[in-house]
């Protein structure tokens, strides 16, 4: 579950991003989008028809159930998301990744945020796993340099990657692909960032303890 009660943090691009690597890994994925706003069934829609194997389920208006023989269920989340509401999606969730924005306004937004999703039950019983991404970052900026101090500060969630601000996003997504899918030569340097991330997910570290 890609989740963050703040808009504009990129969790549709890290969401479609995930189906798109599972789905050239041969996996059954399934991408479930709680967001009104539906980019994520809008890049779904965009996607060349036999590419690979993706289900896309608009599940903006409650209730839905993702097919039991996916390999990945993944679920990209509305902003504004409080209360019982983030409860129920945490219930959902076995790995959760948090993606923060390189702005002051961001990291103000995530302070309390991040606090109240480490406070839930599912969490705290290791039940569920959380972990942090810096998104559209240009390194070596000061705010960038702020944003990384402030993720390592975080406790009890891992920061594992800090994703580029970089054109092949916005390529691939014109395209109903994710970054994976285009052409080796112009994705070597996100493909690297990316790795932390695919390890995090692979790792017992992001799967519950029964």
């Amino acid at each position: 579950m890609v989740l963050n009660s703040k808009g504009g943090s990129g969790k549709s691009t890290l969401a479609t991003n995930l189906a798109s690597y599972y789905s050239t890994q041969g996996k059954k994925v399934v991408l479930v989008d709680l967001d009104p706003q539906l980019s994520s069934i809008d890049w779904f829609e965009a996607r060349p028809r036999g590419r690979s194997t993706i289900i896309a389920i608009d599940a903006s208006r409650g209730n839905f159930r993702a097919p039991r023989n996916a390999d990945y269920v993944i679920y990209d989340t509305p902003a504004a998301v409080h209360g019982k509401e983030l409860n129920g999606y945490l219930r959902r969730a076995q790995s959760i990744i948090i993606p923060i924005l390189p702005s002051p306004v961001d990291m103000r937004a995530a302070t309390p945020f991040i606090r109240k999703v480490l406070d839930n039950g599912r969490i705290a019983r290791k039940e569920c796993r959380v972990a942090l991404v810096a998104n559209r970052c240009r390194e070596n900026t000061n705010v960038y340099h702020q944003l990384d101090a402030f993720l390592r500060k975080v406790r009890k969630a891992p920061f594992i990657s800090v994703l580029r601000e970089s054109q092949n996003y916005n390529r691939a997504a014109e395209r109903g692909l994710g970054i994976f899918e285009l052409a080796p030569f112009l994705i070597r340097r996100d493909l690297d960032q990316w790795q932390p991330i695919i390890k995090w997910l692979a790792s017992k570290r992001s799967q519950p303890i029964h």
